[in-house]
């Protein structure tokens, strides 16, 4: 019974000691050994956006002329600050439909599924010259996402997020959710990006440098970033050895007392 005993207790010791979160497990961008450059100057893989179902663009066309362009702008003036500039923006841009279509005053349906943000700016003004100013008209047409919408989902702040910006790196993203918990899996974090055929998942793991060379570094529109929890968090162990310290003397505790009651029953 003893020697059974003593083995119990060397086995919840070596386990509880084995779940200990360690830097390696929580330290972003770490040097791995992957990046063969000595200076570590990494090639970050952004390419530009290509847009896609349900994105809504804000267009702003703006001439010599105001009162010509007036009819362009139906948000002109509004903020995109908060949650006001956010619901003017859903109301009053342009969705772009599941044809991949965008309904646009006086040129109707324009088709910009898959085109690029300076792709459309030159279709929409070259439409424009051809149909509604004259060409010596002089416009100027600044098209932009409706913000950078993304949701967040696992061990971080859950939500759905949105940044007025045009590049947003996973990083950048995870910190304006709050960041990854300390259980968090930071190896191997998800990203699932919607494209034209469905959706794909892919794996990134931000404690290695290397990441920041993934074509899923930077984030896109509609993008969900979950990230699971580490393995030891479902093992219900602390996580840092002070507190396996105290789990395993709570757990010494009970057992040295079970031992002794049942020893003199």
């Amino acid at each position: 019974m003893m020697k059974q005993f003593f083995w119990f207790i060397c086995l919840a010791i070596s386990v509880l000691c084995s779940s200990c979160i360690t830097n390696k497990d929580v330290v972003y961008l770490q040097d791995k050994g992957t990046i063969t450059n000595d200076s570590l100057l990494l090639k970050e893989l952004s390419k530009p956006y290509r847009v896609q179902v349900n994105d809504i663009l804000s267009i702003n066309v703006k001439a010599l002329d105001n009162e010509l362009t007036a009819i362009f702008n139906p948000v002109e003036g509004t903020g995109v600050n908060g949650n006001q500039g956010q619901s003017a923006l859903y109301f009053n841009g342009f969705t772009i439909d599941l044809h991949g279509n965008i309904k646009f005053p006086i040129l109707g349906e324009i088709n910009v599924l898959g085109f690029t943000i300076k792709e459309i700016e030159d279709k929409v003004k070259s439409e424009l010259l051809t149909q509604y100013f004259k060409e010596t008209a002089e416009i100027f047409v600044t098209v932009k996402l409706a913000g950078l919408r993304y949701t967040t989902i696992g061990e971080v702040g859950t939500g759905v997020q949105t940044l007025f910006q045009d590049r947003v790196n996973i990083l950048e993203a995870l910190a304006n959710a709050g960041d990854i918990n300390q259980t968090g899996d930071r190896r191997d974090v998800l990203v699932i990006r919607q494209y034209p055929d469905g959706q794909k998942i892919h794996h990134i793991d931000l404690t290695d440098i290397a990441a920041m060379e993934s074509p899923y570094y930077y984030i896109q529109p509609n993008d969900i970033i979950l990230v699971k929890p580490l393995k030891r968090k479902a093992l219900g162990a602390g996580q840092t050895g002070i507190q396996n310290i105290t789990t395993i003397a709570s757990i010494l505790s009970v057992l040295v007392s079970t031992y002794f009651l049942t020893r003199n029953l």
